[in-house]
């Protein structure tokens, strides 16, 4: 079966001074997440579609999926983990739970604060999340990357070719995922952010996708500025 799992569990305090977390903010008069889970509605080839959000805000979740007509069957609104990982291990303990795990399950995980994905991307997830155990989606970087650990000198600077900028969806064999991530310490727990390194840490390959330079992740007030402008362009046309 083929899920897709929206990630809406942060907080948003990098948003400043806001009544609520990022991802129910109004994007022209709809908040984020109604823009993000609408892009999922419309593929009919997920049997679910799982969001993982705050546990203080399922209810809330809900309650706006009802108010913009889509509290479909096929959503289902979880209690989202401590962290992006715990989240993503929450909505696979839920799949497992209540309708089990078959070898060639895929989850499509995306950040529920990227309204601007296309059918393109999620398909080709799709596509290549049934052929890879991990598929992450990326662009090239444009400008060149420069490491410091310390956050004073430069350790490196990678060539720029050989760069690109994470984005989502991720998609994953959902079992392959499961068994990585029961491998993992608390060590390494603790250093991830991204749900893609549990494979490239244990040496899994990780299928990479062209995604769009528009599919921005929504995370300060300018993005929020930004996301209204491609909104606005985007109707405009």
């Amino acid at each position: 079966m083929i899920y897709a799992g929206i990630l809406a569990g942060g907080q948003g305090k990098r948003m400043g001074n806001v009544p609520m977390p990022k991802q129910f903010l109004l994007l022209n008069e709809k908040p984020i997440i109604v823009h993000t889970v609408e892009k999922f509605v419309l593929n009919n080839k997920f049997s679910k579609i799982i969001i993982a959000t705050p546990k203080e805000w399922v209810n809330y979740t809900k309650d706006v999926l009802k108010k913009f007509a889509i509290d479909l069957p096929q959503i289902e609104v979880t209690e989202g983990g401590a962290d992006r990982n715990g989240s993503i291990m929450n909505i696979v303990k839920l799949i497992e739970k209540d309708y089990g795990l078959n070898a060639d399950d895929i989850l499509v995980t995306h950040d529920a604060v990227r309204p601007f994905l296309t059918h393109r991307i999620i398909e080709q997830n799709i596509e290549a999340g049934l052929e890879h155990s991990a598929v992450d989606t990326v662009i090239e970087a444009v400008d060149t990357i420069v490491e410091s650990q310390d956050g004073e000198f430069i350790n490196s600077i990678p060539i720029r070719g050989h760069m690109y900028q994470g984005q989502t969806p991720q998609t994953f064999n959902i079992e392959k995922l499961k068994e990585l991530y029961n491998t993992l310490n608390d060590e390494e727990k603790e250093i991830l952010t991204d749900a893609c390194k549990i494979f490239s840490m244990k040496g899994e390959k990780v299928k990479i996708l062209s995604g769009e330079i528009f599919n921005i992740k929504v995370t300060t007030p300018y993005d929020l500025n930004v996301a209204n402008a491609i909104l606005k362009g985007s109707l405009d046309k």
